[in-house]
């Protein structure tokens, strides 16, 4: 660790929250996480809610952070699907696209003019499906099986929860593995450079002054190191200290959880 709580304040007027695990666990804020984003932005912070979760839309993220009493003004949410949907429209515009998603997720690769299809695919997208059912799974496989560009949105392998942890897009990467002898040609999301090179280009910010703030080692703190920004690695979600020594990488500032800022605020 190489950087103060204070000195992470002075450098950094953007904060990319990670959410599930870093503000709050399943729909319960972590601790007084209110307070903690209202005096970040009292502070002159930016806060952008930056997820690989690709299960919902943005109006469903907002809904829940406001529900939670978190300040989500403007265009503040940044999700793997944003990240999937530029990529695909620079990559491989056109094409028909099989989407394995909510339909919520469907309708917003829609909104970005992605050609969702249901039929004859080229390019297959998994995002992270809670409405996923064995009739998904077989036609998707059959695509994967027929030579499909395959792109995922994200890889993390569970969903922190309060109690059980949940299967994220990693496990159901993992099934497709092993029932197609596939794997994405593409992941988009964190720790990829997709996700960083999307955002950069959609918001234009200046990387010094950046704070990716995130519960995993894999993927919330290697993007902020793939993408040479501060990391802030937070012990409120999946990973604990001990992971650490399986990296060969170390995050800038460890927090017990963000709301150790407030007495700097």
């Amino acid at each position: 660790m190489t950087m103060t709580k204070q000195e992470l304040l002075n450098k950094c007027e953007v904060f990319l929250l990670d959410m599930d695990g870093t503000i709050y666990l399943g729909n319960e804020p972590i601790g007084d996480m209110k307070n903690t984003l209202n005096k970040l932005i009292q502070n002159g912070k930016r806060l952008i809610y930056f997820t690989n979760n690709s299960s919902k839309s943005h109006e469903e993220y907002v809904a829940k952070l406001k529900k939670m009493g978190f300040p989500c003004e403007g265009d503040c949410v940044y999700s793997s699907t944003d990240a999937t949907a530029v990529f695909l429209n620079e990559k491989f515009k056109g094409k028909k696209t099989y989407v394995v998603g909510t339909e919520k997720t469907k309708e917003q690769f829609k909104n970005y003019g992605i050609n969702v299809v249901e039929d004859g695919a080229e390019v297959c997208v998994l995002a992270y499906d809670t409405t996923i059912t064995f009739e998904k799974i077989k036609k998707f496989n059959e695509y994967l099986a027929k030579g499909a560009i395959y792109v995922a949105t994200h890889p993390d392998d569970v969903c922190p929860t309060e109690d059980v942890f949940m299967p994220d897009l990693g496990s159901f990467i993992k099934l497709f593995e092993t029932s197609s002898h596939r794997l994405p040609d593409y992941i988009c999301g964190k720790p990829y450079s997709i996700m960083a090179e999307s955002f950069k280009t959609l918001y234009g910010v200046d990387l010094s002054k950046i704070a990716m703030c995130g519960d995993r080692l894999h993927t919330d703190i290697k993007f902020a190191v793939n993408a040479g920004i501060t990391s802030v690695f937070v012990l409120s979600g999946e990973a604990t200290l001990s992971d650490l020594k399986k990296y060969d990488f170390t995050p800038d500032i460890i927090l017990d959880s963000l709301n150790d800022l407030q007495e700097l605020l």
